[in-house]
């Protein structure tokens, strides 16, 4: 971006030193280089000029010109946000023109406002007690903005960039892209929180197919991944859709770093509340075993997935036996498990089939419209006659799920055992539950 600034005039305006011109002449138009050695002989001294300018002078075009020097100056080397922090600026204001910018400037600046205010938070330096923040320290005579000021401000802005975009394209990536750095500040947490930010990073989480869409999924994904350490956020994940979102993104991608810190999620979320139930109510065990044939670089990520197994396993031991059994038809490979046969688990359990809206019925009916395995068809055909048998309106409900034209197909069935349990099926759903105890598979 070259530009020519009328620094001159501005001297003579008293908008700029003398100091400040002669600095400026030494570094505008200059190569990389030349500014580099520069920054590293006099850094502060140019922080001091570029955020003054920036709080005196309000032409566009100047905003812009010293926007996109300080951007290309950390881009080049990030850790020169350093120096936004040293001692020398203690009295300074550095984080208050781009906050205000934020709001006030373009799209141009407001993007290298953001950018550059990412920079110098995360290079701010950490005492002993946590953060010293700039210009907190004792005896300073004007109000500096602190920096629980700077990052609220900032979530603020990022929020509203995911609600109602100022760029109809970069707008949310740019959003994103700044939460995935910050989000690891427990300030800016709970500022997400507290902002509601969590339900608008759920409907970004969905399979990616460009490249630009596969980079947004993933810092999305590292966003909840460092949401997941922080247990207000995590009651957040708990109630939106976030975990059959990560579960969707996991089974469609094959792009490791975002299988990775979806995983790496997951293994944070399972000890807590009901997460582990859903994980195994949403198949998660067999999408696991699945991942696992996969040839993954990354030993962190195989870690994760052992970890997540074995963790799994666990959680299907300790959940009740319905929980067990739900488990087994949403996977949709039946087998003559003891409890299918057990009068007690269907009396304890039958009206726990009752549960959204008859749910697990409707996959057993799917399961003999879809499955090629006999076994699984018979064991399908045998559990609804058992829950017409042990519901007292098991016949009507079935009737009404339009149960009996798709067993009757599996009447003809080549599997003996398929036909046999087809048959019994029928017959008690034709004869209803006063006769139906008579019939005895």
């Amino acid at each position: 971006m070259k530009r020519d600034i009328p620094w001159e005039t501005y001297m003579t305006t008293k908008l700029i030193s003398a100091t400040g011109l002669q600095h400026l002449r030494r570094y505008d138009k200059k190569p990389e280089s030349a500014r580099a050695q520069l920054l590293d002989e006099d850094g502060p001294a140019y922080v001091h000029l570029f955020v003054s300018i920036l709080r005196d002078i309000f032409k566009e075009e100047t905003v812009e010109y010293v926007l996109a020097l300080i951007y290309e100056m950390l881009s080049e080397n990030p850790t020169r946000a350093r120096l936004f922090h040293d001692k020398s600026l203690v009295h300074e204001d550095t984080y208050e023109p781009f906050l205000r910018l934020l709001w006030k400037g373009n799209w141009f600046i407001q993007e290298k406002s953001c950018k550059i205010l990412a920079w110098i938070i995360s290079a701010r330096p950490k005492s002993g007690n946590g953060v010293i923040a700039n210009g907190e320290a004792s005896g300073s005579k004007k109000q500096i903005t602190t920096i629980d000021d700077v990052l609220k401000g900032l979530v603020e802005w990022l929020c509203a960039q995911l609600k109602q975009p100022s760029h109809p394209t970069r707008g949310v990536p740019i959003a994103i892209s700044c939460l995935s750095s910050l989000l690891k500040e427990p300030v800016v947490r709970s500022s997400f929180v507290q902002a509601d930010g969590v339900k608008l990073l759920v409907p970004l989480i969905s399979p990616a197919s460009t490249q630009q869409s596969i980079q947004l999924l993933y810092e999305t994904c590292l966003c909840v991944w460092l949401l997941s350490y922080y247990e207000p956020a995590i009651e957040y994940l708990a109630t939106s859709r976030t975990l059959q979102r990560l579960t969707e993104v996991v089974k469609s991608s094959t792009k490791e770093k975002v299988v990775r810190v979806v995983i790496l999620t997951f293994r944070n979320l399972l000890p807590k509340g009901t997460f582990g139930a859903q994980m195994v109510d949403l198949g998660l065990p067999h999408i696991i075993h699945s991942l696992k044939t996969q040839a993954w670089s990354d030993e962190d990520l195989l870690d994760a997935l052992n970890q997540l197994e074995e963790g799994l396993k666990d959680k299907i031991r300790t959940l009740s036996s319905f929980d067990k059994y739900k488990q087994e038809v949403l996977l949709g490979h039946l087998d003559w498990n003891p409890m299918h046969k057990d009068a007690n688990f269907w009396r304890e359990n039958v009206t726990s089939f009752e549960e959204n809206d008859f749910r697990i019925l409707r996959v057993l009916l799917t399961i003999l419209d879809t499955s090629s395995d006999p076994r699984s068809l018979a064991v399908a055909c045998f559990d609804l006659s058992q829950f017409i048998q042990y519901h007292a309106a098991g016949r009507v409900i079935l009737t009404d799920l339009k149960a009996k034209e798709r067993v009757m197909k599996l009447m003809n069935h080549e599997n003996a055992e398929v036909t046999k349990n087809a048959l019994l099926c029928i017959q008690r759903l034709l004869l209803g539950a006063k006769y139906a105890s008579f019939l005895q598979a």
